[in-house]
């Protein structure tokens, strides 16, 4: 029989928690970005055990440097990841016995469990970019794991689907959704859900050899961008209604730079989706088409993340809920805009402004783009570290009431 004291903190445990895996796992990929822009990968879209291999023998030391680096830190944050990720699945499972989890279901904060199926897309985004770095000729088997790696990404994205199904059900049937509470972004994290599985659906159409498998994977990628879509204007509009009525909600504040993830991933998908369409649908797109895209969607970017830190800076959020003594599930949701970022900038970098021959690769200006890329990252690693240690070192767990 648990005691008051431990029932009080399973009590307090919020489904958010779960961004603390989706954090490490996007930090993962902006390790991944070293070896995607910097190691030579002929023929393949990604470069894989083999490339970085031989890169590391023949390159120079600042490649080699790189290289170890990056490594590493995948390394390191699959460590971090998986950790969170069994952390969170038993915090969840008692959670799932209290009064609490009930309470959740029955209020707006029910779309918080949108952030379960958000890192499990994660996660085996995770998986994959740890099997391209570590394990050696994992693309000889490469197409077999591609069908596989759908049918996860279905099954996550219908896990998804089934939350939001219990919760249109139960509000558009008989209401109950509190407008005045929803005066944050928070209703747009099943968006962003939907948005990961997406671009984790989209990987084949980038990489498969296969017309079937790259024609499946931009069909089935394309209906979750196109939902997560829907989903993200709708709830912008409403909860920025709501903001101007009733004022931003405090612990809810890092929630307004959602957006900011959710384009990167977009992004992302919309691109690998390209590249299918190129290679086996004959779509053809030039590099000015690319840096297009890339630069309105990241002054797009820029400007939310303007927006976003002016109210937390308001708040003082940073100085109760990250650096202070106090404790929000939801500042987990301050890492992946930092990180987004980051991922965004070095496609910016290689595959806008260097693929259309504004900038040389390595040149001064590369190297100053890519420093502000790499000191988000190390800020979002600080970030992780620093939240990890304030809610997952201790025994205590009581949070600020997460927001709706």
């Amino acid at each position: 029989m648990p005691t008051p004291s431990a029932t009080r903190d399973v009590a307090s445990y919020s489904p958010l928690y779960f961004l603390s895996t989706l954090g490490s796992g996007g930090l993962m990929v902006t390790f991944f970005m070293f070896l995607m822009f910097w190691v030579p990968h002929p023929g393949r879209p990604v470069p894989i055990f083999e490339d970085i291999m031989s890169a590391f023998a023949g390159g120079a030391l600042p490649l080699k440097a790189a290289i170890v680096v990056a490594m590493l830190g995948i390394a390191g944050l699959t460590y971090l990841l998986i950790k969170s990720l069994i952390w969170n699945l038993r915090g969840l499972s008692a959670f799932k016995t209290t009064d609490a989890y009930a309470a959740l279901r029955a209020t707006n904060a029910e779309t918080q469990l949108m952030a379960i199926p958000l890192a499990l897309a994660m996660v085996v985004n995770g998986g994959f970019i740890v099997g391209l770095v570590f394990v050696p000729g994992l693309w000889t088997v490469v197409e077999f794991l591609f069908p596989l790696a759908m049918i996860a990404f279905v099954l996550i994205g219908g896990y998804g689907l089934m939350i939001m199904r219990d919760f249109f059900g139960r509000v558009l049937i008989n209401g109950g959704f509190d407008c005045a509470k929803n005066n944050s972004f928070a209703q747009v994290l099943p968006a962003f859900a939907f948005a990961m599985v997406g671009v984790g659906l989209a990987a084949p159409s980038a990489m498969s050899g296969s017309a079937m498998i790259a024609g499946l994977s931009f069909i089935l990628s394309s209906f979750f961008i196109v939902v997560a879509i829907l989903l993200a204007v709708a709830n912008v509009i409403l909860g920025l209604r709501s903001m101007m009525e009733n004022g931003a909600n405090t612990e809810s504040a890092p929630t307004l730079l959602i957006i900011v993830p959710m384009i990167t991933v977009i992004t992302i998908a919309w691109m690998r989706q390209n590249h299918g369409l190129h290679v086996h649908f004959d779509v053809h797109g030039g590099a000015g088409e690319t840096l297009s895209m890339l630069t309105t969607l990241l002054m797009v970017q820029l400007a939310v993340f303007a927006l976003g830190l002016t109210v937390l800076r308001r708040f003082g959020y940073v100085s109760k809920f990250v650096t202070g003594p106090e404790k929000s599930a939801g500042s987990y949701a301050l890492v992946c805009p930092g990180v987004a970022l980051s991922v965004m900038l070095h496609f910016w970098l290689n595959k806008g402004l260097v693929a259309s021959g504004l900038v040389d690769k390595f040149s001064l200006a590369y190297l100053l783009i890519s420093a502000v890329a790499i000191a988000l990252q190390v800020t979002m690693i600080w970030l992780v570290l620093k939240l990890n240690a304030k809610h997952m070192g201790g025994t205590d767990r009581q949070v600020a009431v997460p927001a709706e």
